[in-house]
């Protein structure tokens, strides 16, 4: 895979490590470490009812992405806001276009909507959503926020979201699917791709990614669309590398695995990828602190 001559620096959004006795104050230090590090964004995913099963077969605990996100927009005036994903089918699309709208006004245009089709089939049945229609209700969401966005009346109701977002919010589309670029040209800034196996593709219903060689040409291909579709303007690759799970740590010996990182972001940025996607592991704050240093002059600084 070649690597072209310019591309866009690259930038990170960090994952909060949510878990049952999160509070305010931790979600403001997290936000702030992440900022006083050099890093864009902080993002938190978005799992309102999900089954006890998923929760201990590698599940995790989560926060409403709109609250946790506003706390993280209070307690620091830069950090971009980063959804990271919320399901598209999951809610009324004015009520998902307000709670968008007001984030921006509040946070004033910091936020970077992350969107899938989402999986779940138990969380799914508890908000009485249908599996089954995901793909097209995602489709129909999508162009419905675009248009509450506009701030002008829809429809013979004059159904209207105000107040408007000052600009059109960031959408970054999540998924590995030919289906998910199409949405990525037609609706968004970025593609969020999801590293996953053979194996997973019946559960996550979406196909396997991975391997870099793969992502070069689904990258190439979304680029190809975007400029058959008339689109100039840079479309984001937000990847999340399997080698910082678990912080970068070989799961043998617990050593900082640089060998395999390198290898990895290396690969992905000359696929194309100008964000990062980590999460930052639960952990004191020295050792965050740490974690975030050496994400920042051990990978970033050596794939700018």
């Amino acid at each position: 895979m070649a690597e072209t001559a310019e591309r866009a620096p690259l930038k990170v959004s960090i994952g909060l490590p949510v878990d049952d006795s999160t509070t305010a104050a931790d979600i403001a230090r997290w936000t702030n470490l992440v900022d006083e590090t050099g890093f864009q964004a902080v993002s938190l995913t978005d799992h309102p009812a999900p089954s006890l099963k998923w929760l201990t077969h590698g599940g995790h605990d989560t926060l409403d992405p709109f609250v946790g996100l506003s706390f993280a927009a209070a307690s620091n005036p830069r950090i971009l806001l980063h959804t990271n994903l919320l399901v598209l089918p999951y809610r009324n699309a004015f009520v998902m276009a307000k709670a968008v709208a007001t984030l921006e006004a509040l946070s004033g245009g910091r936020s970077i909507v992350g969107v899938g089709v989402g999986y779940l089939r138990s969380e799914f049945a508890a908000l009485g959503a249908d599996h089954a229609s995901r793909a097209r209700v995602s489709d129909e969401t999508l162009a419905m926020l675009r248009l509450a966005w506009t701030g002008e009346p829809i429809g013979e109701t004059g159904t209207i979201v105000r107040p408007a977002p000052a600009r059109q919010p960031t959408v970054w589309i999540g998924g590995n699917s030919d289906a998910a670029i199409r949405r990525t040209v037609e609706h968004g800034n970025g593609w969020s791709p999801m590293p996953s196996s053979k194996a997973s593709e019946k559960l996550l219903g979406t196909p396997a990614l991975d391997d870099n060689d793969e992502l070069a040409r689904r990258v190439a291909r979304l680029h190809q669309m975007a400029a058959d579709a008339g689109r100039t303007d840079q479309i984001d690759i937000a990847v999340a590398p399997l080698s910082l799970t678990h912080g970068g740590l070989d799961e043998s010996d617990g050593s900082w695995n640089q060998a395999r990182i390198d290898e990895e972001v290396g690969e992905m940025r000359a696929a194309g990828a100008t964000w990062l996607v980590p999460s930052l592991p639960k952990a004191s704050d020295q050792a965050q602190r740490d974690w975030l240093h050496r994400l920042a002059e051990d990978v970033v600084a050596r794939h700018p």
